[in-house]
């Protein structure tokens, strides 16, 4: 179950790469911008807070964004209440970029998501649950 697992999950992440590099991004950039987009509302995105989330280092991370703004896709700002800090922020390319390829793995994810799913679903444990259709769900009981 576990290998099953794990085929699909690098199944997805190397069609998300594939993905990206169609975009014109290397697969670390586009998980970058992804995570600015995506953090948590009280996170900032500080070059810490964003290399902790991608699993690199801090010196990693700021190679990456230096790329990153030389292709006018985010731009470094200093936090006005911690001048010592510097936050990244998405510029329109970089966020036109990012829902490109999201979107495209989004749509993948709802056609073919259901295996992973099922491989989660057998490593967990758990039974899958009977979906109401819309026309069930909205229908009145007697």
């Amino acid at each position: 179950m576990l290998a099953e697992l794990r085929y699909r999950i690098r199944h997805f992440l190397r069609e998300s790469d594939a993905a990206a590099r169609q975009a014109g991004l290397e697969p670390q950039q586009y998980l970058l911008l992804l995570a600015v987009r995506g953090l948590p509302r009280d996170m900032k995105p500080t070059i810490r807070n964003l290399a902790e989330r991608l699993g690199l280092k801090h010196n990693s991370t700021v190679e990456l964004i230096n790329r990153l703004q030389s292709r006018a896709c985010v731009q470094r700002i200093r936090n006005p209440e911690d001048r010592r800090c510097v936050l990244v922020s998405l510029l329109p390319r970089g966020q036109k970029l990012l829902e490109q390829v999201a979107r495209q793995r989004i749509t993948e994810m709802r056609e073919g998501g259901v295996e992973l799913v099922d491989a989660m679903t057998a490593v967990l444990g758990y039974k899958p649950r009977r979906r109401k259709s819309r026309k069930e769900g909205s229908a009145r009981k007697p």
